[in-house]
């Protein structure tokens, strides 16, 4: 804590972790922006440069579409609440269905609410470090659209996308950060 001073806050707790703890962190990423009074909810949007330069995102392949999809502005600068959302979806007590509504968000690219192969390529180069060739990306993605694509349509859905995660036992212990 920052001497004698405590953070004072209006904003309604609905954080898997402690308020105050996520609003230090905030803080700490930009202490000459964000003020320790927040009780008047000032317009502080702390830019992605910060955001994605953070401990808990800096060696995620995907921070920077984590950031992007919990930021108001869809660039990954972040409000107060922005901040909040992002951790409390990726903390470990999040519900499985609240995780599955992001990670279907943050795989899909193109914000057409559809993971197509395109979306599916990205994700999987990203998540082995395009360590895969072409053809065996090729091959990952078109197994995947042929399993979990329940209508069919050569893309899928976030119905389709959550169906898929059911069966995937270790989505809830990976998909979370840590402060």
């Amino acid at each position: 804590m920052l001497g004698h001073k405590r953070f004072s806050c209006n904003h309604p707790s609905s954080t898997f972790f402690p308020l105050s703890r996520l609003f230090y962190r905030y803080r700490d990423l930009a202490p000459q922006l964000v003020p320790l009074d927040y009780t008047g909810q000032p317009d502080v949007r702390l830019p992605y440069e910060l955001i994605g330069s953070m401990p808990e995102l800096k060696d995620n392949p995907f921070r920077q579409r984590i950031a992007e999809v919990f930021s108001e502005d869809g660039e990954g600068n972040m409000t107060l609440d922005d901040f909040l959302d992002m951790f409390s979806v990726l903390s470990e007590m999040a519900p499985r269905d609240l995780k599955a509504y992001y990670a279907f968000k943050i795989y899909d690219f193109n914000n057409d609410d559809f993971l197509c192969k395109s979306d599916l390529e990205k994700t999987l180069n990203k998540l082995t470090r395009n360590e895969l060739t072409e053809e065996e990306v090729r091959m990952v993605c078109d197994k995947v659209i042929d399993e979990a694509d329940l209508d069919n349509d050569g893309r899928l859905s976030l119905e389709d996308f959550q169906h898929m995660i059911v069966r995937a036992p270790d989505f809830l212990s990976t998909f979370h950060i840590r402060i």
